[in-house]
């Protein structure tokens, strides 16, 4: 019976997609162990290791989607009218969260800046959410699994959902030790106590502008960088 002339590209698209998804996970994994960590940045100190992380994730993410663009296309599942403006509407509200908070004090999670001038009594999203970059995380991979129904796609951005899902409590734990149990509980019990609803305050007004101004760039570069517009 002769080979398919089909199996040999396949094969190897799919053992690409497989060797850089184990690759992103051990760039993720082993660089933030405490032992590797503190060597890091006693050579490079804490700004050198947050942007080397920062552009190590994005050249594993851009990979990612190479390989997953490369593996061969089976359909798991077609796309539905009501799609895309849940896509649409779920990226707006990731761009705002990350808008919002990025940069913020926030003890609870990771990304945050000055942590220790964290205000329990005037939260803000973070009475809402301790984890906001993993939320934007798994909101936009979470969309792109409803937007792209290929099983590639599908193992791609599924994965990186329960991965930022995961992160939840694997943050939760490492700060719970950081701080110490009874610091985190009070901190979180304060929080959640000063959660209010009131008129924003001007930086975060100016924080929710650049979210669109934000959006309106993704949705421009997207045709650009990923080859398919966001509006049809």
């Amino acid at each position: 019976m002769p080979d398919d002339p089909e199996t040999g590209p396949a094969m190897t698209g799919w053992l690409t997609f497989a060797g850089i998804f184990a690759l992103f996970f051990a760039t993720h994994s082993i660089p933030v162990r405490p032992p590797v960590k503190r060597q890091i940045v006693r050579h490079v100190g804490p700004r050198g290791f947050t942007i080397g992380y920062s552009i190590l994730s994005l050249v594993m993410l851009a990979l990612l989607i190479w390989g997953a663009d490369r593996a061969p296309f089976v359909l798991v599942w077609g796309e539905a009218p009501w799609h895309r403006p849940i896509v649409w509407a779920g990226m707006f509200a990731a761009c705002l969260i990350l808008a919002a908070t990025i940069g913020r004090p926030n003890p609870f999670s990771f990304g945050g800046r000055n942590d220790q001038a964290f205000d329990p009594e005037n939260p803000g999203l973070i009475g809402y959410m301790r984890h906001p970059l993993l939320i934007v995380l798994a909101l936009w991979a979470g969309l792109h699994v409803l937007g792209n129904g290929d099983l590639a796609h599908v193992l791609l951005f599924g994965t990186l959902t329960l991965f930022a899902l995961l992160g939840f409590r694997i943050v939760d734990m490492r700060k719970k030790r950081i701080l110490g149990p009874e610091t985190w509980a009070r901190l979180l019990s304060q929080t959640r106590a000063a959660r209010h609803v009131g008129m924003p305050s001007r930086d975060t007004l100016l924080r929710i502008a650049a979210g669109v101004v934000g959006y309106l760039i993704l949705v421009a570069l997207h045709p650009v960088v990923i080859g398919q517009p966001v509006f049809l």
